[in-house]
């Protein structure tokens, strides 16, 4: 691997990088997630509808079907196809490790079951309220994000 060719970090970096580590991008940038954001704190009082973390810096907006799964803009920016959840659950639930059963309960993934470490910073108990919109919704991203199968 070129890992082994290389003596130093610098090495390594210079491969890579040449001399610089950093360069000027264009990104795209999702328009209304700021506003969508404002409503979803005001909705939830400001805190992760599982764990209670009320610090905003930790709490994301968790698109229940993705953005870009999402039929058009006012699918993308409805509040009842998000969640507040806190970074680590939003992670989850993004990657598909974590979704909500019909009933508002957390239900996990077998990979995430399969490590006992990550799985007990995800005890929890307790039970979301959901609209109706938010139960279709969910019934989605189970069967086309949740990963309930091992690998």
């Amino acid at each position: 691997t070129i890992l082994h060719k290389l003596n130093t970090v610098s090495d390594f970096f210079d491969e890579i990088c040449g001399e610089k580590t950093e360069k000027l991008a264009y990104v795209k940038q999702r328009c209304g997630q700021s506003a969508l954001r404002k409503i979803l704190i005001d909705k939830y009082k400001c805190r992760c509808l599982v764990t209670g973390i009320r610090n905003k810096s930790l709490l994301r907006v968790s698109h229940i079907i993705p953005w870009k799964n999402c039929k058009d803009g006012a699918e993308q920016l409805d509040p009842n196809n998000c969640l507040l959840l806190s970074s680590l659950w939003d992670a989850a639930f993004d990657k598909g490790l974590i979704s909500f059963d019909e009933g508002g309960s957390p239900i996990f993934s077998e990979e995430l079951k399969e490590d006992k470490q990550t799985i007990a910073h995800f005890k929890a108990k307790t039970r979301i309220v959901l609209t109706e919109k938010q139960k279709e919704n969910l019934s989605w991203h189970r069967k086309n994000v949740f990963k309930n199968h091992k690998k």
